[in-house]
């Protein structure tokens, strides 16, 4: 069995002692994300203690962007790197995460000027939060790609250690916020504290960023890159679209509601998404020993999230209003209200993981941006028709369909990609 932060070799091992290996990844995989998300969970509930249920929203509007912009670093530079160099010896892993970091630190150079720059322009309560965001863009980035680069080599250990010295810096950044007490302030003490971390991060790793090496990594990986580029903008655009959207058609008041119903279902979403972390680079695992067992292995992803998000969300139906009132203040009624489509929409999205964990695995990228792109299509339609005929309940609902039909797509997809994969195997075998 490999120690912590070896990298996986591809001889056969026990099966006890590959089991015992994929626990320990996905347990790492979860306590890290359980501490980023924790971290994430209490920015929103101070925030929205702090400012109250309109500035709450701008913050949100914030952070839906953002969402963006992470998910562009995301397809260009991290997920190429999960796909191709998961369990792969030391070397080559070294030298592409080299040149994956840069590529994130470029992004968020670049993407980060443009924020200033929209931020500058648009001025009133929203301009200076957007301008804030653009200057702590590169380190917000490079800490995320420091986690993925980690998950890679099987040493989630360490990403989890980056989490938890990202959730220290917080405290004190968070309390001089406070006492200043706007939007902007919030956003520079949450980005400065992610940009300590990046720092740390080198200090593991060994590893420094080299953005030279941005256009290298881009130029050999733009057959991924560019379709998962496409796939996650089409994640994250289709929240922020829905986010200015819902703003523009019930009021900025609903886009802090909506956010007040994420908090609420954060500790299950740190659940999915340290899943996510290690998922991807799993599958990959599972495909290279034993390609047969992929189907089954993402069907039991998809089913077992699904499950533990109606648990979860059964759980928040008995809090009693007093309680909510004390974690989200003023934003629990508002939010309390989408409690049960909010709950539906997130298990009908893990359920869809499953399958796209195992496109990933495949490399299947266009079947994946096929998905993805009506998935956003889906939601971006169900969000804003359900905010146009019932305001932001009605977006709740329109949402939790939306996620319903996507994961059905995502499913048929994943399976003529595993009959592909069957079938150019058995080709491979026939000419070799």
């Amino acid at each position: 069995m490999t120690t912590e932060g070896e990298n996986p070799q591809t001889t056969a091992r026990p099966a006890g002692s590959a089991r015992r290996a994929l626990v320990g990844r996905l347990s790492w995989g979860l306590a890290d994300q359980a501490a980023s998300s924790m971290t994430n969970l209490a920015v929103g509930i101070y925030v929205a203690r702090s400012l109250g249920v309109t500035a709450f929203g701008v913050f949100s509007l914030v952070w839906v962007t953002y969402g963006v912009v992470l998910n562009v670093s995301r397809g260009l530079a991290t997920d190429p790197l999960v796909v191709r160099f998961s369990g792969v010896p030391d070397a080559p892993w070294r030298g592409a995460v080299v040149r994956s970091s840069g590529a994130a630190l470029g992004v968020g150079a670049a993407l980060g000027a443009a924020c200033v720059l929209a931020g500058l322009a648009l001025g009133g309560r929203v301009g200076p939060a957007f301008a804030c965001l653009g200057v702590v863009l590169p380190g917000l980035l490079l800490q995320d790609a420091w986690r993925y680069s980690f998950f890679a080599a099987g040493a989630g250990r360490k990403a989890f250690v980056n989490d938890l010295v990202w959730g220290v810096a917080l405290v004190p950044a968070m309390v001089v916020a406070a006492r200043v007490g706007s939007v902007a302030a919030f956003v520079l003490a949450w980005g400065a504290s992610a940009a300590v971390a990046s720092v740390y991060g080198c200090f593991q790793s060994g590893i420094r960023p080299r953005m030279t090496g941005a256009r290298e990594w881009l130029r050999d990986h733009r057959d991924l890159g560019s379709r998962y580029l496409v796939e996650n903008v089409g994640v994250s655009g289709a929240s922020q679209l829905r986010a200015y959207g819902l703003g523009a058609i019930v009021g900025v008041g609903a886009v802090g509601a909506v956010r007040g119903a994420e908090l609420l279902l954060g500790p299950f979403l740190a659940v999915l998404m340290g899943l996510s972390l290690v998922t991807v680079a799993e599958a990959a695992r599972v495909l290279r020993r034993a390609p047969h067992r992929l189907a089954k292995f993402c069907l039991l992803l998809g089913a077992g999230q699904a499950a533990a998000a109606l648990l979860w969300g059964a759980a928040l139906l008995l809090v009693p209003d007093r309680v909510g009132e004390l974690v989200l203040g003023g934003v629990w009624h508002s939010a309390s209200e989408l409690i049960v489509p909010a709950t539906l929409g997130v298990a009908g999205a893990g359920l869809g993981t499953g399958a796209a964990a195992g496109l990933r695995a495949l490399a299947a990228a266009r079947r994946s941006l096929r998905a993805q792109l009506f998935a956003s299509a889906c939601y971006v339609g169900g969000g804003l028709g359900g905010a146009a005929v019932g305001g932001t309940v009605g977006s709740a609902w329109g949402v939790a369909a939306a996620t319903a039909c996507a994961s059905a797509v995502w499913w048929l997809q994943l399976r003529s990609a595993l009959r592909e994969h069957h079938q150019n195997t058995i080709l491979e075998v026939r000419t070799s």
